[in-house]
């Protein structure tokens, strides 16, 4: 009786690691403003390697706060060290964005950046606001 009580923990303690492993870091992404745009709703996760790339995925609503600048809004999101990528909203109205970003050269994405800008053209500099950072330490 000894024998099998012994291996069932075992056993309990394998899954419980497996588990550990598996977990996926999730939360809220706070509100992200710039002059005339506006990013909210945002609720992000830190997929596990081997489901969706180990991605970080994220999704929220992109808004132009702004209806007569003239001018669009987008969300930049940057992982693992690579360049920003942009996606971009709609002018005088909000979308809903749903995207995935991960380095091809890892297994899982750990470290991610996030921003809103407002796209003035190429002869002004674009608004954004603060960058905020999501990180995830893996065992």
């Amino acid at each position: 009786m000894k024998r099998a009580a012994v291996g069932m923990v075992a056993a309990g303690l394998i899954f419980a690691a497996a588990g550990a492993a598996l977990a996926v870091e999730q939360g809220r992404i706070p509100v992200l403003q710039s002059v005339g745009g506006q990013f909210s709703k945002g609720v992000y996760k830190f997929n596990p390697p081997g489901t969706n790339h180990g991605a970080f995925e994220w999704s929220g609503t992109l808004k132009d706060t702004n209806l007569r600048d003239g001018h669009n809004v987008y969300v930049q999101v940057k992982v693992e060290g690579h360049g920003w990528a942009r996606y971009y909203g709609k002018q005088r109205s909000a979308v809903r964005l749903h995207h995935s970003d991960w380095s091809g050269s890892q297994r899982y994405t750990d470290d991610a950046s996030m921003r809103v800008c407002r796209d003035r053209g190429v002869l002004h500099p674009d608004n954004c606001s603060r960058t905020e950072h999501f990180g995830y330490q893996r065992d």
